[in-house]
């Protein structure tokens, strides 16, 4: 998901608040924005600093044209409003902060998938209106499982950081500057960074040019059958089965999927159905009846696991707060 920094100090080349504006998403179904925060707090690719439990701020750069755009979102009487600082028009903007809530989605039915599944009511009773939070872009997605090949999380979340600070755009918004994660244009010449070892320059600098031809556009993703977005993704240098299931169910945002190449799924089934194992007939069969929902389903199974086991420290992520 996304990784935007927070730091109180000003840059030089900070984008200028001069164009901007607001912008508001309406939305069907339980949603919780406090629940979407707890989860950032919780979540290592973005190493998201709540400031308030009411408001969510973030950095990104948009699509088509990668222009830097700061955005804080609230929640107010069944809609999201938002303004923003940058050079993208507020369709644009909702549009992006749609997908990256999962407010694109049509939430009416979710509560029937707990109805034909006791567990899933007990995740859903659980945590409340949380939805996927996506990455800010599946640009960022697919950066992230490169930058994260073959280190520990925390180590990637670090280097991601600093990137954003070092070579992203600076952004301030209501007193602070945030950091977006590098654009395409900035990692296209990319050469080394502290932190890159091996091929992981190369395959960024592949990442972007491919951004930059169209091809991580959310959208033209999800519209394409899953076999086909999944091998798309995966011709891109470091990005493998697991990835490309990463970047198109929590880059794009597709949201009726349970991936097949995340085998902390499979622990999270365990735990939440108390069962020893599962063979893959059994896992079609349950998955299945999570549909249309199974991306949103799977990210419930993940939270309930990381709070149970405290897999990856930090708050808890979804549950609401006593």
């Amino acid at each position: 998901m996304a990784t935007s920094s927070r730091s109180m100090a000003e840059r030089s080349d900070a984008v200028s608040p001069a164009n901007g504006g607001t912008f508001e998403v309406r939305y069907t179904g339980s949603f919780s924005l406090a629940a979407s925060i707890r989860f950032l707090e919780g979540f290592t690719p973005v190493g998201y600093e709540s400031f308030s439990p009411n408001h969510l701020d973030l950095a990104f750069c948009a699509g088509p044209l990668w222009n830097p755009v700061a955005v804080r979102v609230a929640e107010r009487s069944g809609k999201v409003i938002g303004s923003f600082v940058g050079g993208v028009s507020p369709e644009a903007v909702a549009s992006d902060v749609a997908r990256i809530l999962s407010l694109d989605v049509d939430a009416r039915e979710f509560p029937d998938v707990g109805q034909r599944d006791d567990v899933v009511a007990g995740l859903q009773a659980t945590y409340p209106g949380l939805r996927p939070v996506c990455f800010w872009t599946p640009y960022e997605a697919a950066c992230w499982a490169v930058i994260g090949h073959r280190i520990r999380m925390t180590q990637a979340a670090a280097v991601k950081a600093k990137m954003a600070q070092q070579l992203g755009d600076a952004i301030v918004l209501a007193g602070a500057t945030l950091f977006s994660f590098p654009s395409p244009r900035r990692l296209i010449d990319l050469e080394g960074f502290p932190g890159l070892s091996g091929r992981k320059p190369e395959w960024l600098r592949g990442i972007a040019r491919t951004a930059l031809d169209g091809r991580l556009d959310p959208v033209a993703l999800r519209t394409l059958p899953r076999s086909e977005a999944i091998d798309q993704l995966k011709e891109l240098g470091g990005i493998g089965d697991f990835s490309a299931e990463l970047v198109l169910l929590r880059g794009a945002g597709d949201p009726d999927w349970a991936p097949r190449h995340e085998p902390r799924l499979i622990s999270a089934m365990k735990l939440a159905y108390d069962r020893d194992r599962f063979d893959d007939d059994e896992v079609v069969a349950i998955t299945s009846d999570w549909m249309p929902y199974r991306t949103w389903v799977s990210l419930l199974l993940r939270v309930n696991l990381e709070d149970s086991t405290h897999e990856f420290p930090g708050p808890r992520r979804g549950a609401a707060r006593g």
